[in-house]
């Protein structure tokens, strides 16, 4: 379904709403509810309903049978690397679990990308980091966050692209999610910490120097500070 249709905005209106009250615990473990019961709470068509469904369904949240109904699933069957659920779990109270558990997530796979694009990356991709790091140095002076995300996230990406490794690429949504989550829910202070941004630029830098370790090393480090920004924050 097009989401840029009034049906398409439906449908995805209807799925939040879902999957934010799966998340929350409004709709429990083990609960069951009905197409009916969905069609009439949100007042839309029960094709609308039904395709919100299929979706948690797909992203193991759901699961249908006939003459039983929609079951709730427990959270152990959900696609917890689905950038949707993730939005979910940190609009929820169990926002600052999900950023540790995102974190612990980051640690794993994010400086071992920056050491590969330290070998890997191709003088675009280098500048792209670049230009990105130059960008958070502008917007963090000003405070305008939604310009520093912008640049952040495009030097994340950058950064997964140039390691040359497929699974690592496929995590740019799960990354992404993180940091439109510190911003949006003020985890963020007015203006970005400079260290941060210095951090960006050493990892820059040891990419386009061809240094795995500093590359390694200088990502551990964002990581850990932003970890430590929002432990402090709490």
């Amino acid at each position: 379904m097009n989401a840029e249709t009034p049906s398409g905005a439906l449908h995805d209106s209807v799925l939040t709403a879902l999957g934010t009250a799966i998340v929350s615990g409004e709709y429990s473990e083990g609960q069951v509810i009905t197409l009916d019961g969905v069609s009439a709470r949100h007042q839309v068509s029960r094709s609308v309903a039904r395709e919100a469904i299929r979706v948690l369904e797909s992203m193991g949240m759901a699961a249908s049978r006939r003459r039983v109904g929609i079951t709730i699933q427990p959270s152990h069957k959900w696609n917890v690397f689905d950038p949707r659920l993730i939005r979910w779990r940190l609009d929820s109270e169990d926002r600052a679990a999900q950023l540790a558990s995102l974190s612990e997530l980051r640690r794993g796979f994010e400086p071992a990308a920056a050491a590969l694009a330290a070998r890997r990356a191709d003088p675009h991709q280098c500048r792209i980091l670049a230009a990105a790091v130059s960008d958070m140095v502008v917007h963090g002076r000003t405070g305008d966050l939604e310009s520093y995300l912008l640049a952040d996230k495009i030097f994340h990406r950058t950064l997964l692209e140039a390691s040359g490794n497929e699974m690592f690429r496929a995590l740019n949504d799960v990354v992404a999610e993180v940091l439109s989550g510190r911003t949006h829910h003020g985890m963020m202070p007015d203006k970005p910490n400079p260290e941060a941004i210095a951090l960006h630029d050493e990892v820059a830098r040891a990419i386009r120097l061809g240094d795995e370790d500093a590359a390694e090393r200088a990502m551990r480090a964002i990581i850990d500070e932003a970890a430590s920004a929002v432990a402090e924050g709490d």
